[in-house]
């Protein structure tokens, strides 16, 4: 409870980055942490580049993170992971969905997408986890399913025990969507697997 938890949430819009953001602050609040939380959504609705920071502990005074400080990068998108990896700590978790989708920033001329976002990474000496998170919500039958899946796949890493994410998850499908709970809890579990078997 000390010690502050910084998560970076990055990706493309439309992919769930401030929901998933979201689930993961309301779980900490119910664990009794002090949150906050803050997010950046260029032309979400068009495909922008979104991200998020959440931060929590037992006093947290800003909603961002500094370079060099994030606990835990997730990843939605393999370049976007990339380009914010450098907000993580020398012993910091990348967790990276390997989908490459080519962002307005980089039809525009201002970013040239990489030949291989996760060698790049690695080359930094990060502790990286990717996996393909959209083949695994493929095979699950629902595409949405990326957002819980990535939330599996950073549970082990987090300060309060991964059924406290996982149960949150679900509780909210029961109220909103009864008929995806089971569903949701079979993608954090996927998640989860997928993290525990990649390097």
């Amino acid at each position: 409870m000390n010690q502050t938890t910084n998560i970076l949430v990055v990706g493309i819009g439309g992919q769930g980055v401030m929901t998933a953001s979201e689930i993961l602050s309301e779980t900490a609040m119910q664990k009794g942490y002090d949150v906050k939380k803050t997010e950046v959504a260029g032309m979400s609705q068009r495909g922008g580049v979104v991200s998020s920071h959440v931060r929590f502990g037992a006093r947290v005074l800003s909603p961002e993170i500094a370079p060099g400080e994030a606990d835990i990068l997730i990843g939605f998108e393999a370049a976007e992971a990339m380009r914010w990896s450098h907000y993580l700590r020398p012993d910091g978790v990348a967790m990276v969905n390997r989908l490459r989708l080519v962002p307005p920033i980089v039809s525009l001329g201002i970013f040239d997408y990489p030949d291989d976002p996760a060698a790049a990474i690695r080359a930094q000496g990060i502790a990286l986890h990717d996996f393909d998170a959209g083949a695994i919500a493929h095979e699950l039958g629902d595409l949405r399913l990326v957002n819980t899946i990535m939330l599996g796949a950073i549970a082990d890493n987090l300060p309060f025990p991964a059924e406290t994410l996982k149960d949150n998850i679900v509780a909210r499908f029961r109220a909103k969507k009864p008929a995806l709970a089971e569903l949701n809890a079979q993608a954090f579990d996927r998640g989860q697997a997928a993290a525990r078997t990649t390097d």
